[in-house]
């Protein structure tokens, strides 16, 4: 038997799939892990969570670049700034015996001089010192109560626009009765009934606050809640907490920030109403129990402008700065609201 020699297979064209050449492997013109088309194959782009940062870090970059062309956000921005570096340092400024009364450096009600440029309280403690720890007190009742306020509207808003139904219209109808009860009187008798301490203000100023939200984020939820592709996803099978924390709350989150920065400055000045009213922690200094301590001591009919003065433009400068950030936060998440610059 005679064994048929097969003819050897005529080179092809160059990069047809037939010459040895064309392989991508051994083409030192091809870049590392492409093929002849220049497209890397799969698995060897970036990764999903790469992609997810690159997102964030655009995002981030387009919201700075628009914040940037509103003034007035900047000098609120900048002014926050200032305040938190103050109080970030108040350690390494201010002697930890600032609010000791027996050891206090001056005499009482002093003016401003070289020595104590804010001039002293009745126990002739230096206010500038006094003013600088309690700028601790006050950002941090002020931030944790607006943060526990928007958590609580942002939970209730989320909630009832997503469900509706008669369980939504039980939730409004308590979120009313809280809408119009005075937000204040409300948190004097919280702060009345619990202990005196820093929590309880916290506490008292936070759920007293959050009916606002709540209803600005329900609106929004309804009105996410109406797009084609939260059908699409109820159609593939996501349920009522998919559909909630993947679509609902990431899209109502904007609206959330804006809030939460505008609630800071109400909650620093209903912190500093409850201590000038005598229902905060006496031990703690803060802004507004530096008015109190003020008022006991008849600064206003004795005419200590000085002992009044600086708290108080403390707590305005900040509540301004934060209504600034707020509304530059506003303006840059929806535009269509039309604030000036």
């Amino acid at each position: 038997m005679t064994l048929e020699k097969t003819p050897p297979t005529p080179p092809g064209p160059p990069g047809s799939s037939g010459s040895p050449g064309s392989s991508s492997s051994s083409d030192p013109a091809a870049p590392y892990g492409e093929g002849p088309s220049g497209a890397a194959p799969s698995g060897a782009g970036p990764s999903a969570a790469a992609l997810a940062r690159a997102r964030r870090r655009g995002s981030v970059a387009r919201f700075w670049a628009q914040y940037r062309t509103h003034r007035a956000g900047l000098f609120g921005l900048a002014g926050l700034a200032l305040i938190a570096l103050l109080a970030l340092l108040a350690p390494l400024l201010v002697s930890g015996d600032v609010a000791s009364v027996t050891d206090a450096p001056g005499t009482a009600l002093e003016g401003p001089s070289g020595e104590f440029p804010l001039g002293t309280d009745q126990f002739g403690r230096s206010l500038l010192g006094l003013l600088i720890w309690g700028s601790r007190v006050s950002l941090t009742v002020g931030l944790l109560a607006a943060v526990l306020s928007v958590a609580i509207g942002t939970l209730v808003g989320v909630v009832a626009g997503h469900y509706g139904g008669w369980f939504a219209t039980v939730v409004m109808r308590i979120t009313d009765w809280f809408l119009v009860m005075p937000t204040l009187v409300l948190a004097i008798v919280l702060a009345t009934v619990m202990s005196r301490s820093i929590w309880t203000v916290i506490l008292a100023i936070g759920v007293t606050s959050w009916p606002t939200t709540a209803r600005l984020v329900r609106a929004q939820t309804i009105a996410v809640e109406s797009r084609p592709y939260i059908e699409r996803a109820r159609a593939l099978g996501g349920g009522h907490r998919h559909v909630m924390t993947r679509h609902v709350l990431p899209n109502v989150m904007p609206l959330v920030l804006a809030q939460t920065t505008l609630g800071i400055s109400s909650a620093i000045l209903t912190e500093a109403t409850l201590a000038f009213l005598g229902l905060g922690d006496p031990i703690i200094i803060s802004w507004g129990g530096m008015l109190q301590d003020a008022r006991e001591a008849g600064a206003v009919s004795s005419g200590h402008w000085w002992y009044l003065a600086p708290p108080g433009i403390a707590i305005a400068f900040v509540a301004l700065a934060f209504t600034l950030c707020g509304r530059a936060i506003e303006a840059v998440l929806n535009p269509k609201l039309g604030v000036t610059r």
